[in-house]
């Protein structure tokens, strides 16, 4: 779920951190800068794991602050394709179960990927498993907002969505643009709620 990623990146300090540690001042900004963002085809940071290198410092003519290339590892949110997580459904709607994971909300399970024969109850906003007992009957299995599940991961999408062209442009493609979103499954046996499979 979580991976250390290297990167590289040329950190600028400002004048009033010169009193820190120049590693504590890097980490500082580093984590200003890349924390709760998504990079894309990298996955989600949450925090700076170390740093591995640090060049020279340079101050720039009409600039007062230094700037140094830092080599680091980062944490970064990124589930690996088929790896099963366990989340709470945030909602659902038409398109399928909306899941969180606390820190990460873009998460859809599309009605093809759950359990079969699955319908939308319109009053209930909820999806219904209409699971099979063996006997001929039918026992409607709810899966309401705030219950735990366990998926499997089978997609990931990256959105690239820096501003480009004019603002009105940019506005009209940044609208519900979300840059890191996962697609789920829970349509095999031990996948969906967990009270399901309990007993």
């Amino acid at each position: 779920m979580f991976i250390l990623s290297e990167m590289t990146n040329v950190t600028r300090i400002p004048p009033e951190l010169f009193n820190l540690k120049l590693n504590d001042a890097i980490a500082g900004e580093l984590n200003k800068k890349l924390a709760n963002k998504v990079v894309l085809n990298v996955g989600l940071c949450i925090a700076l794991y170390d740093i591995t290198n640090l060049q020279e410092s340079y101050i720039f003519p009409s600039d007062g602050a230094s700037h140094t290339r830092v080599s680091f590892r980062y944490i970064v949110f990124r589930p690996f394709i088929e790896e099963i997580l366990i989340g709470k459904i945030r909602s659902c709607s038409q398109e399928g179960v909306h899941v969180s994971l606390g820190f990460f909300d873009d998460i859809l399970i599309p009605p093809s990927a759950l359990q079969h024969p699955s319908n939308f109850n319109e009053t209930e906003q909820a999806w219904v498993w209409e699971y099979d007992t063996g006997d001929g009957c039918k026992h409607d299995l709810f899966m309401d907002a705030g219950e735990t599940i366990k998926f499997r991961v089978t997609a990931e999408f990256f959105n690239e969505t820096c501003p480009t062209g004019t603002v009105q442009e940019t506005q009209d493609k940044s609208e519900n643009k979300v840059p890191y979103s996962l697609t789920g499954s829970i349509n095999e046996p031990g996948l969906g709620l967990l009270t399901w499979w309990d007993s």
